[in-house]
């Protein structure tokens, strides 16, 4: 009967371990579960932080290939007319009357610059002689991404040339007003220069014409005992003149205007607007004109 008894208790003993070693083996099993599950859970989250990157790299990339590139507006008016050509025979006459042709500028390029001039010389004997001196130079712009538009280049350039016309040493009585009905601005100055010739009367009127400017110098003399020219009757002859002038622009680019779009610009006229304003505002017309007179 012990002995039975002590089988029992020995049995149910193994039962206990058995069942101990069994829920080891269950904790052992559920914590490694977690573990699994998180190195899983990496895994994928490197993953997708992977594709986020690639995907904002290819959206970078996309970006900077999308980045416009700089445009600038472009100039309305793409030629010049021969400048020997801008005025009617009859202004001329009116003007010079004794010129016989025009002199072309010796630095004129044909789409860019151009310039001419004339001489008159009424000579009366012993009375004196009346002596008037008329020229028309040209200016072109093109379009240029780094310096600005035609026109605003025109601009500034056209304020140059007023101011030039107004910066002549010796000159008296100097008046400025603006001219209207001339292009998109226009600006008459006068005065009177002093030489070992006689009295000149100097007029200068500078206009822009969207990317093109005008500058028209005319002066006049009475010479040998002959009166002065009036004033009043220059200004009226040149602003005459240079209306004209700036009518030939137009009428040279097929009676082109504000608005009228302009050819792609060209390597070489990008490059022309540079040099000839540097080289033009270096020997103003003005200044030119009463060293001429």
């Amino acid at each position: 009967m012990q002995r039975a008894v002590k089988r029992d208790q020995h049995h149910r003993r193994d039962q206990r371990e058995q069942r101990a070693r069994g829920l080891r083996r269950a904790v052992v099993s559920a914590a490694a579960v977690p573990v699994m599950l998180v190195a899983a859970g990496c895994s994928s989250d490197s993953g997708s932080g992977d594709k986020a990157a690639a995907d904002s790299g290819t959206k970078t990339s996309a970006s900077s290939s999308a980045s416009p590139s700089p445009t600038v507006q472009a100039a309305v008016y793409k030629s010049i007319p021969d400048a020997c050509k801008v005025l009617d025979k009859k202004t001329l006459e009116d003007l010079v009357p004794e010129a016989k042709s025009g002199k072309k500028g010796s630095s004129d390029e044909a789409s860019t610059r151009a310039s001419c001039s004339w001489s008159s010389l009424d000579n009366n004997g012993v009375k004196g002689s009346q002596f008037r001196w008329l020229n028309v130079s040209l200016l072109r712009f093109e379009s240029d991404v780094t310096r600005g538009s035609g026109a605003e280049l025109a601009q500034a350039y056209y304020k140059t040339q007023v101011q030039d016309a107004k910066s002549v040493s010796g000159a008296k009585n100097l008046k400025s007003a603006p001219v209207a009905g001339v292009g998109d601005e226009a600006t008459a100055v006068r005065y009177d220069l002093k030489k070992k010739e006689g009295s000149f009367k100097q007029e200068t009127v500078v206009a822009r014409a969207e990317n093109v400017v005008v500058t028209l110098d005319y002066n006049g003399a009475g010479l040998a005992g002959e009166k002065t020219p009036s004033a009043d009757t220059l200004n009226k002859l040149a602003q005459k003149a240079i209306k004209e002038a700036v009518a030939a622009v137009a009428e040279a680019n097929d009676g082109g205007g504000a608005g009228t779009p302009s050819s792609a610009p060209s390597k070489s006229a990008s490059k022309s607007p540079s040099g000839s304003s540097s080289k033009a505002a270096s020997s103003s017309p003005s200044k030119s004109a009463a060293k001429k007179s």
